[in-house]
């Protein structure tokens, strides 16, 4: 069974942390019906939701993606970079616990799952403005024992690590290399994006499917032409929030139940 945590968009949203994008207006009726369409999309891919309810006080806590990191043996808590957003965590803790046995970053580490990209055994963090580097030696540390590899990446313009890279299918990553050295993934194949449409780096692997962001047509067919199959959604206004496709779930197989929080 594949889970997938999603979370209600705060009424708030419009007093998001914003880094590369000026601020515009969030629509919030709209917002919530892509994101509505987001949660169809996980669950026609064979995910059974996990849904938090929104939160007032939590602007960018429909990203839920930032508050943890799952592995197959764990999963880590992580310490968001923007101090508003720690809070986020608590409530997605308590439903991932269910499904893993937890660990949790402290200071001085700060680090948003939105850094991290897993493939195989090899764990690509980015170096970004949310996340530091006690935050990659603490996933290093946590990690070294069940048999991965944790690997700093440098990114740049951009948030996130995942803004600029994404995993696509085994083996297989989409990325941006204006934003990141390509060759840091190597021997990984990639598929480049257009350089006319530098955010397509962003997708979501479930299954046989691709969820992808409506409004990149020259990078979706480039995906296609490596025989994946692409579901279009459109998250045109949680863009303007600085989110993205994976932003807005925590993705991963139900596995073994966990005993409780340790």
């Amino acid at each position: 069974m594949r889970i997938a945590v999603t979370r209600g968009i705060s009424p708030s949203i419009g007093r998001c942390e914003l880094t590369h994008l000026a601020r515009s207006p969030i629509d919030l009726g709209v917002a919530r019906a892509q994101h509505a369409a987001y949660e169809r999309c996980l669950a026609e891919a064979g995910c059974v939701l996990e849904r938090i309810e929104a939160s007032a006080g939590l602007p960018d806590s429909v990203f839920v993606e930032d508050a943890a990191v799952v592995f197959d043996e764990l999963a880590i808590i992580t310490r968001p970079g923007a101090a508003s957003r720690r809070p986020e965590t608590d409530e997605v803790a308590t439903v991932v616990a269910r499904y893993r046995p937890l660990c949790r970053l402290e200071a001085p580490a700060t680090l948003d799952g939105g850094d991290v990209i897993v493939a195989g055994r090899r764990v690509f963090v980015g170096r970004s403005g949310r996340t530091n580097a006690a935050g990659i030696d603490a996933m290093r540390r946590l990690l070294a024992p069940h048999g991965y590899t944790v690997e700093g990446v440098d990114v740049t313009r951009c948030l996130h690590l995942k803004s600029a890279a994404t995993r696509v299918a085994d083996g297989l990553l989409l990325v941006n290399p204006a934003w990141v050295d390509r060759t840091v993934f190597d021997p990984l194949a990639i598929v480049e994006v257009d350089p006319a449409e530098p955010y397509a780096a962003n997708a979501l692997p479930i299954g046989r499917e691709v969820i992808y962001a409506a409004g990149f047509p020259r990078t979706r067919a480039r995906l296609e032409a490596r025989g994946l199959r692409v579901r279009e959604v459109d998250t045109a206004e949680l863009a303007k929030a600085e989110g993205a496709i994976t932003c807005c779930s925590l993705v991963f197989d139900a596995g073994v139940p966990a005993r409780g929080l340790p």
